[in-house]
């Protein structure tokens, strides 16, 4: 409680910052709604494409609130996220072959977005999105970020295929860490040789757990990681 309450202040008192040039709405042309945030390119140089997909309390048709949390919310406060930051807003559960229609979208019109290195995280519902997306996509998505959120069991196999990391507080009391801990062991049932590794945070609540997405080490994962072209 103490953690969303100044997470409230924060957002009253410092106002998001993303350039209005850099990050603007598309609406109308996928089934979701999203933010999309394009890297300032000065050439040919071919750029990665982030996916954030938002949890629970940010559902509805408001798109702002898409930027309350989050990957968006970390680059409004100064964190560095070098490409596309795709953010789209659901009104309720994850669907992953819509959220990879936002992806198809951007890399039909922006001829700079790498089809090699699309990653995916999210927070909450949109870490049970996360592996969704991996689970049904694990020939696209080149790696994850799954923070406080859980998955499907029977995408194990699949999931195997998808260097996954998983975030989880150990005093979670909205999503229990047990839900991470399911989907871990079921993709390392499934290949005992799998790249996914799940970090327990001592004390971790459900909101704190937030602050992963204002660090550097996530994307500096993620930016190891490259699908091979078939």
């Amino acid at each position: 409680m103490r953690y969303i309450l100044s997470l409230l202040f924060a957002l009253i008192v410092s106002p998001i910052t993303l350039s209005a040039q850099n990050c603007k709405a598309v609406e109308g042309k996928t089934a979701y709604s999203f933010w999309l945030h394009t890297p300032e390119v000065k050439s040919d140089e071919m750029q990665p494409i982030f996916v954030f997909l938002h949890g629970r309390s940010l559902c509805g048709k408001n798109l702002d609130r898409v930027k309350r949390y989050g990957v968006l919310y970390a680059m409004g406060r100064g964190q560095e996220v070098p490409g596309f930051v795709v953010a789209p807003q659901t009104q309720g559960g994850w669907d992953a072959k819509k959220v990879m229609e936002t992806v198809d979208y951007v890399l039909k019109n922006y001829p700079q977005a790498d089809e090699s290195r699309i990653y995916i995280c999210g927070m909450s519902l949109g870490g049970y999105g996360t592996m969704e997306v991996a689970g049904k996509f694990p020939d696209r998505i080149a790696a994850a970020v799954a923070i406080c959120g859980g998955g499907c069991l029977s995408d194990a196999n699949n999931l195997a295929q998808v260097p996954i990391w998983l975030i989880h507080g150990t005093a979670d009391r909205i999503v229990p860490i047990s839900e991470s801990k399911k989907i871990y062991n079921a993709v390392r049932k499934s290949n005992p040789n799998a790249e996914i590794m799940l970090d327990a945070v001592k004390g971790g609540t459900h909101g704190s757990v937030e602050k992963f997405f204002h660090k550097s080490d996530i994307y500096n994962w993620l930016l190891e990681h490259r699908k091979a072209k078939s």
